[in-house]
């Protein structure tokens, strides 16, 4: 598989940086241009955008560090930090923007220049979608929780802008005065959910919270590679790290095999897992010693200390290796 490149997170969050300064000034443009509090929802979700930018620039920055004394599974749990603040700054948006709305539901102001302001949204829309994509798809091929949470909170302002021009288009049409706060009010409440998503998800990453489904993918990929002398695998653990992966598991193993044949297992399990998986990787495998009891799971056809013949093989559920205890 093709090798991930740090550096160039780096690179593509400095670029989205630059591209959100841009069209917050034009959003911030539009509001001074209309007085409209619907397009105040926009520039003040820009603002977001642009100090979450900085913040996962920083936090991007550091994760690249590498490991040392006091960080010896390296820094990369710093992306999950900055996503963690960028959907909390995002939910406070979300409330700014409902007190404003609902402040000018009761004190209504005169609306100007509505069609230009709606054509400064939009483009900056469709700027944001492209901006999201580009994040998410360099996140996800070089494992950035920051890039890909940036990249989701810049889609999904694409989305609230689609039906925030839909909106304003329809007050630019019937002149009535309240639909600019039930529009303000509606997007405020989508922001809102929108951080709380980013919130949830890189809440569950610094919690440790298991990735079932990569731990899925590892079961199954050792299971297609199983060697007929890997009796079971069980109690396998998965941290992510940044881009970083740190697996821990235990093998069961004849017992007559000698250190140096165990460790050629171990370098087994860890080569199949490198060649599928583009993360940097951490591994810490045990190696248990087989017993009697599992002869009958045991498929080494020249063993001279069998107890049992050979019935079946013991299956590797996902719910089974995730037990802190296992057979051995």
């Amino acid at each position: 598989m093709e090798s991930s490149n740090p550096a160039i997170k780096f690179t593509v969050q400095k670029r989205i940086v630059i591209i959100s300064v841009v069209l917050f000034v034009g959003k911030i443009a539009a509001y001074f241009l209309t007085n409209s509090v619907g397009i105040l929802t926009d520039a003040l979700e820009s603002t977001v955008n642009v100090l979450t930018g900085f913040i996962s620039l920083y936090s991007i920055g550091v994760s690249l560090k590498p490991k040392d004394a006091n960080h010896p599974f390296g820094h990369g749990k710093v992306e999950s930090i900055s996503a963690s603040v960028e959907g909390s700054l995002i939910i406070l948006a979300g409330l700014i923007i409902i007190f404003e709305a609902i402040k000018r539901l009761f004190s209504p102001v005169e609306i100007q220049q509505l069609d230009v302001g709606i054509m400064i949204i939009a483009v900056a829309g469709i700027m944001n979608y492209i901006l999201g994509f580009y994040s998410i798809k360099t996140g996800r091929k070089h494992n950035s929780i920051a890039l890909v949470a940036g990249g989701k909170h810049l889609q999904s302002d694409t989305y609230s802008t689609i039906g925030l021009v839909v909106g304003l288009s329809l007050l630019l049409i019937t002149k009535i005065a309240w639909l600019d706060s039930v529009i303000a009010l509606l997007f405020g409440s989508i922001i809102i959910f929108t951080g709380y998503k980013i919130l949830k998800e890189t809440t569950s990453n610094l919690m440790d919270q298991a990735d079932i489904k990569i731990l899925k993918e590892l079961i199954g990929l050792l299971s297609k590679n199983k060697s007929e002398c890997w009796i079971n695998i069980h109690n396998l653990k998965l941290l992510k790290y940044g881009d970083s992966l740190h697996i821990d598991c235990d093998i069961t193993l004849p017992w007559y095999m000698n250190i140096l044949e165990a460790h050629k297992q171990s370098e087994s399990i860890m080569s199949i897992i490198s060649e599928n998986y583009q993360h940097s990787i951490d591994f810490t495998i045990h190696t248990d010693a087989c017993k009697t009891d599992l002869c009958k799971h045991c498929r080494v056809s020249d063993c001279n200390f069998r107890k049992h013949d050979f019935i079946t093989d013991l299956e590797w559920t996902f719910e089974e290796n995730i037990k802190t205890t296992g057979n051995n």
